[in-house]
C-alpha cells in the first residue's frame, strides 16, 4: 500500500486496507514523498499500525524530510541512497550510522526506532499480522529499488481466491481471472481504455477467448499488456499473479471474471456506501450527453460513484474522500471538455436495498424522493443521515440497508 508522508492515508486507501484484512492479504507499506515536507516518520508509522490494526516494521528510514532531506537508509543493507543521481553507498550499518552520513537527532530516531518497533518476521507478515514498512520517493526513484526487492523476496506465491464454485487454485488448468481496476485515457491521444486482470489459474496465452462474466460473449484478447510504470509491452503469456490489461470499449467492468468455461465468478470485490454526496451542475446544459458518458466512464473506474434520483434530474456522485472530488473536476474538464461545479446534497449517505419485491415496492410509495438508482439500476435509499438509517431499518426489518454490494 502506498501512502502520503505528508497527508497520511486517503480515505480510498482505508477502504484499500479493509479488504486486504477481509481477506487476510499481506502488506508491504511504502511511504512516498518523503522528499517533501511532512509529518514525523513514528506519526507516520503509529497511523499506518492505527488504520491496519496490525504491528509496522520499518525496513528502512528518511534521513532529513523536506528541504533536509538526504537520503534512505535500508535497514537490511547498511546502504544509503542519495539525491544526487543513482548514488548508493556501500556501507555497513556501523559506518553508515557516523555523524557523516546521518545526523545526531535523526541518528537517535533510528536507534529508538529500531529497538521500539518489532523485527521483521516473514511468518508474521504473510499472515497478515505485520507489515513492512519502506521509505522513497516514486518521482525521483528513492527507495523503489528495495520495496521492488522487498516484494521479490517476501510476497507469497499466488493465493487461492474464493468464488461462486468454491476456492480456485492457481494450479487449476483452466485459465480464471478477474477485473479489479479499469482505467481511461491513459493515452489521451488515443481514448483508450484499458481493463486491468489479475490472473488467477491457468496459463494465459495471446489471442486465447475468455467470457467475461457481465456480458457471457467471448472476448478474444489480441493485444494484452503487461505495464511497468510509463512502460507497456505485449504479452505473449501470464502466469497465475501476473496482472495484464485488456483494451476494450466499455465491455469490461471491475468485478466482472473472465474464464474459459464461464461457469465461475469470483467473489469479494465489494463496492463501499460513499462517504460524501454532491450534486452535478452543469456550466453549459447542453451538454449532459458528454456528462452522462464521462460519469459512467468514471463510475467504472471506481473514481466515484453515480446515483440516479427517482425525482429530480440532478444526479449525485459519491465518493469516499474529498481527494476523489478533485479528481472528478480536473478529468471532467481535460478529458471530457465538460465544466461542472459540485453543489452541496441534501443527502450525507447511501445505502443498498435489498429484500422482497413487494416489501421494496412498498417502501418506494412512501419514500420516492429518497430513493436512487445506481449506474447497474439497483435501488439506493439516500439517507439524510445515520439516525434516519438506523429509524427505516427498524420500520422496515424485512429489507436489507448494506453499507457495501458485491461488484
Amino acid at each position: 500500500m502506498v501512502i502520503d508522508a505528508a497527508k497520511g492515508i486517503e480515505p480510498q486507501t482505508r477502504k484499500l486496507f479493509e479488504v486486504c484484512r477481509l481477506r487476510n492479504v499481506p502488506i508491504i507499506t511504502f511511504v512516498n514523498k518523503v522528499d517533501r515536507e511532512g509529518r514525523s516518520v513514528f506519526e507516520t508509522l503509529d497511523e499506518v499500525a492505527d488504520a491496519l490494526a496490525l504491528d509496522v516494521c520499518p525496513m528502512a528510514w528518511p534521513i532529513g524530510l523536506g528541504g533536509e532531506f538526504k537520503g534512505v537508509l535500508d535497514f537490511a543493507t547498511g546502504l544509503i541512497a542519495r539525491p544526487e543521481g543513482d548514488s548508493r553507498e556501500f556501507l555497513g550499518m556501523r559506518e553508515a550510522m557516523t555523524a557523516d552520513n546521518v545526523p545526531t537527532d535523526i541518528a537517535d530516531e533510528i536507534e529508538l526506532a529500531r529497538g521500539g518497533y518489532p523485527a521483521f518476521d516473514l511468518k508474521a507478515y504473510q499472515n497478515g499480522d505485520l507489515t513492512p514498512v519502506y521509505f522513497g520517493s516514486a518521482l525521483k526513484n528513492f527507495g523503489v529499488a528495495e520495496l521492488i526487492d522487498a516484494i521479490a523476496q517476501y510476497a507469497p506465491p499466488p493465493r487461492p481466491q474464493p468464488s461462486d464454485q468454491g476456492t480456485i487454485l492457481p494450479e487449476n488448468k483452466e485459465v480464471t481471472g478477474f477485473i479489479f481496476k479499469v482505467q481511461a485515457n491513459m493515452d489521451p491521444m488515443h481514448r483508450d481504455r484499458i481493463a486491468f486482470m489479475r490472473l488467477v489459474s491457468g496459463t494465459f496465452k495471446r489471442g486465447m477467448k475468455l467470457t467475461p462474466s457481465g456480458s457471457g460473449k467471448p472476448v478474444a484478447i489480441h493485444s494484452p499488456i503487461l505495464f511497468f510504470a510509463q512502460d507497456r509491452e505485449i504479452a505473449d503469456s501470464a502466469e497465475p499473479g501476473d496482472i495484464i490489461g485488456i483494451p476494450n470499449h466499455g465491455t469490461l467492468r471491475v468485478g466482472d471474471t473472465l474464464s474459459e468455461s464461464n461457469k465461475v465468478r469470483f467473489v469479494g470485490l465489494p463496492n463501499f456506501a460513499p462517504e460524501i454526496l454532491r450534486r452535478v451542475q452543469l456550466k453549459d446544459p447542453t451538454k449532459t450527453k458528454q456528462l452522462r458518458k464521462a460519469l459512467d466512464d468514471l463510475s467504472e473506474e471506481g473514481v466515484i460513484q453515480v446515483f440516479y434520483p427517482e425525482i429530480g434530474g440532478q444526479w449525485i456522485v459519491g465518493v469516499v474522500g474529498q481527494l476523489q472530488l478533485e479528481v472528478l473536476i480536473s478529468r471532467l474538464e481535460a478529458e471530457y471538455k465538460v465544466e461542472a461545479v459540485l453543489e452541496m446534497a441534501p443527502f450525507e449517505t447511501a445505502r443498498w436495498l435489498k429484500g422482497p419485491v413487494a416489501a421494496l415496492g412498498q417502501f418506494a410509495d412512501f419514500n420516492k424522493s429518497n430513493l436512487a438508482k445506481d449506474r447497474d439500476g439497483d435501488p439506493v435509499f439516500m439517507a439524510r443521515s445515520s439516525w434516519d438509517v438506523n429509524y427505516q431499518q427498524e420500520r422496515n426489518p424485512e429489507l436489507v440497508f448494506s453499507a457495501t454490494k458485491e461488484r
